[in-house]
């Protein structure tokens, strides 16, 4: 029996609209890994449950943990059954595992991918009848990034030859502007741009693709986006969660890596371009250029302008008492490590002009939510001052990113019953509670159909990190930073409240 037997059947959303892919094999480096098995390996299961794999299709895992594909099967149904525990029936998993194969390399010698890969996809291919199609997904640390490329660029794997070959690179991409040129540079001496796909899974959820539909098929709400209507945004991205066991990684990094040089800017981006002339991922991805060009850079020399950072202190989050970052595994005793930022950032082009967009992610904070809220502006002359006081709030759109994925609009309506009272009142729209496909399973497809819309260019990295670098560098070299500086379960730094109130506005409580 194959995959039709065990297809998800989905009442809400037309089968149409999500396109099969044509037949090619998925190469997994990293696959014994953490992401291989909470994350790839459950999105194909899922994509294979749903019928939206090709019938010529296969993964093939490699990494340098010895194991045979059967080992490598039994690890990924363990990841399976913890992800997805109402998913995994025992004669779905059967038919699903026939196609997972797992083989040993290693990453820096070529002889390697050569006997591993090179010698061993033409008959796996031929079997399958993929057409010799591949996606290469790099899902290592990113310190292994260069000796893949280079030893799949040597063992010629990174040619096309009348089949299609892609490159899949997970974040972070670079942690500076050198090193993230210098990825590139090898990136493009072994690819071409568009056989390269730099991930953001931010950029697959249903509800930031949204944006650009919201934005640009609706005429009442295009016309007034702009400096004349909009007085600021919000962009806020609050995790409750602190570093789990990331601890090497999170050291190294810090929130502006980690959140601001992809996920931030890209929500940012999507927010403020242009509209382009043609639906296309290019074409998005030139308006989005246009974006960050026009970032006016931060002033280093007055960074209390534009910039707050700061550090989680133990505290009480979601009723449970927490420690704080210094207390953290693996995290050193005196870490100067952000976990807070909250950026003030100013867009130079006439759309934007004058409207401050104020950007704010941390660990440890209040409550998790992603979300974008538009501020428009108060009326011009407010007729019930002497009944009404002057506390009547603007109008605000609320794009929710998670959870409760959506949409409210909350604008000002007659109390009922009242002679002249006010009362804001909100118009919602929600996603539906099971989405039919979750972001990793969106960027999945969309590369194997070769669609690079939710996908990162290279010159989208160089200037994301040619805004970012100066400003890390900067905050690094400072040593007097009070950290830490917020209490676990609150709203961050004091510090980050007066970016917003120094402008006579107040952030969104979280």
């Amino acid at each position: 029996m194959g995959s039709q037997e065990y297809a998800e059947k989905s009442a809400d959303i037309p089968r149409c609209e999500i396109e099969v892919p044509h037949p090619c094999c998925l190469v997994i480096f990293g696959a014994s890994g953490d992401l291989a098995k909470r994350k790839l390996i459950p999105s194909i299961y899922r994509l294979y449950r749903q019928q939206l794999l090709p019938r010529g299709f296969f993964v093939l895992g490699l990494a340098r943990t010895p194991k045979t594909s059967e080992q490598f099967r039994e690890d990924m149904r363990i990841g399976i059954r913890e992800t997805l525990p109402e998913e995994c029936d025992d004669t779905c998993w059967r038919n699903f595992s026939s196609i997972l194969e797992y083989r040993t390399v290693e990453y820096g010698e070529p002889e390697s991918f050569r006997k591993n890969i090179a010698d061993v996809l033409p008959l796996k291919e031929g079997i399958a009848g993929t057409g010799g199609n591949r996606v290469f997904y790099v899902a290592t640390p990113p310190t292994i990034y260069e000796d893949i490329i280079f030893s799949l660029q040597a063992a010629g794997l990174s040619r096309e030859q009348g089949n299609t070959v892609k490159i899949v690179i997970e974040k972070p991409f670079g942690r500076d502007l050198e090193s993230a040129r210098r990825l590139n540079t090898v990136l493009l001496q072994a690819f071409e741009e568009r056989q390269i796909y730099r991930i953001d899974h931010y950029l697959a959820k249903e509800t930031v693709q949204n944006i650009l539909m919201f934005r640009f098929a609706n005429s009442i709400f295009e016309p007034l986006w702009n400096r004349r209507y909009i007085d600021h945004v919000q962009i806020t991205s609050a995790e409750t969660l602190g570093i789990e066991q990331r601890a090497g990684y999170y050291e190294k990094a810090g929130v502006l890596r980690d959140m601001f040089q992809n996920h931030m800017f890209q929500l940012l981006s999507l927010t403020a371009l242009e509209p382009p002339a043609l639906f296309s991922h290019n074409r998005v991805r030139d308006e989005k250029a246009k974006v960050f060009q026009a970032i006016r850079p931060f002033n280093l020399d007055r960074l209390d302008e534009t910039v707050v950072v700061g550090q989680y202190g133990k505290g009480i989050c979601n009723g449970k008492a927490v420690y704080g970052y210094r207390e953290e595994a693996g995290v050193a005793a005196d870490s100067v490590t952000p976990t807070y930022a909250a950026l003030k950032v100013n867009i130079e082009n006439w759309r934007w002009n004058g409207v401050p967009f104020y950007l704010r992610s941390g660990k440890r904070l209040k409550s998790r939510t992603t979300e974008i809220s538009i501020h428009f502006k108060q009326v011009p002359h407010m007729m019930f001052p002497s009944t009404m006081g002057n506390n009547i709030e603007p109008n605000t759109l609320l794009l929710r990113i998670q959870p409760d994925e959506g949409i409210t609009l909350e604008f000002q309506a007659k109390n009922p019953g009242s002679r002249f009272c006010l009362n804001p009142v909100k118009l919602n729209f929600s996603y539906p509670a099971n989405l039919v496909l979750d972001a990793y399973e969106r960027v999945l497809l969309d590369c194997m159909q070769g669609d690079q819309m939710l996908f990162i260019r290279d010159d989208l990295v160089d200037l994301t990190w040619s805004l970012l670098s100066p400003l890390i560098d900067r905050l690094e070299s400072l040593s007097d930073i009070p950290f830490p500086n917020y209490a676990a379960g609150t709203e961050g730094p004091a510090a980050a409240l007066l970016l917003a109130e120094r402008d006579g506005r107040r952030w969104k409580p979280l």
